[in-house]
């Protein structure tokens, strides 16, 4: 349906992949984008998914690139554009007061969890890692507080045992696009039903960085699992140290089965790579670099020898 309506003007802050399929929602329901505000691309970070600007571009709309959103002046550009909605999709900066004041219906965020839970920061990564059957996206009214305001919708998908962080993040796109398909129409015409969040049911966690992936081989074969999922390309991924090489394990798969040997160690068996865990259950593991060149069964060997013992 094309709307003629004078109330759905709106100025989009929004990053990555979801922040792509959240404006491309927005314009499918016919909403009045005045301005995009959206963050550089940073060199040193694999730029794996689709470009905000890119899409504002083919639609002719403007796009800022602010170090900082709250920054007098842009809170100013943003007021200039008479916005009767704000909406973040995946942007990196937590916007402050006189921003979320500005449009005259409303300000709302589309987070990658199932709200109250896993709040903050790297919400697909933190549910991989902590072992989460589903997660999925939410879309709520924000106030100071991050990922606190009002519940409009969620939707949930699963998060099966060996799905990477990559693999969910795709499900929650989809996720988010079925949320937003669904409460954009209500939220134009005033009967969207908001519900208070219970915090005290729910998490908040930081972000992540690399050093983040580091294994503990104290820990039992699941949780090493579930961090190489968690962190697997295009995220920096789990690593290691051993005589000085950094070796990253790129990929795994759990079936809970016994491990071959009693200490804990990396070795080759019938063409496959496993990893014996200090809990006697093994883990596949499905690519391994070492000082950032990946390496088979040979290259193992001719580093490590037969086994490389870590405990």
């Amino acid at each position: 349906m094309n709307r003629t309506r004078a109330d759905n003007r709106a100025v989009v802050f929004a990053y990555s992949g979801i922040g792509v399929r959240g404006l491309s929602a927005l314009l499918a329901q016919d909403f009045d984008v005045r301005l995009v505000v959206t963050h550089e691309d940073d060199a040193a970070e694999t730029i794996w998914f689709d470009s905000v600007a890119a899409l504002a571009g083919l639609n002719g709309i403007p796009v800022i690139t602010p170090g900082d959103p709250n920054e007098p002046e842009i809170v100013a550009q943003v007021r200039e554009t008479k916005p009767d909605w704000l909406f973040s999709f995946y942007y990196r900066r937590l916007l402050a007061e006189d921003l979320l004041a500005a449009p005259t219906r409303g300000a709302y965020n589309l987070h990658g969890s199932l709200l109250p839970r896993f709040r903050g920061r790297a919400p697909v990564n933190w549910a991989v890692l902590k072992g989460e059957t589903e997660t999925g996206a939410s879309l709520h009214r924000m106030i100071g507080k991050a990922d606190a305001g009002p519940l409009v919708d969620q939707q949930a998908v699963p998060i099966l045992p060996n799905d990477t962080a990559m693999q969910v993040h795709d499900k929650v796109a989809c996720a988010a696009e079925i949320v937003l398909m669904r409460s954009l129409p209500a939220l134009l015409d005033g009967t969207a039903v908001e519900t208070a969040l219970d915090l005290a049911k729910g998490s908040y966690f930081g972000g992540r960085t690399p050093e983040d992936g580091r294994i503990d081989w104290g820990q039992p074969a699941l949780c090493i699992h579930n961090l190489v999922r968690a962190v697997a390309p295009p995220y920096p991924g789990a690593f290691f140290d051993s005589d000085g090489r950094r070796v990253v394990i790129t990929g795994s798969y759990y079936r809970h089965g016994p491990a071959r040997g009693s200490s804990v160690r990396i070795y080759w068996e019938q063409g496959s790579c496993w990893a014996d865990c200090i809990d006697s259950v093994r883990i596949r593991l499905l690519g391994l670099s070492v000082d950032d060149n990946a390496i088979d069964e040979a290259g193992f060997h001719s580093l490590f020898g037969r086994e490389l013992v870590l405990g």
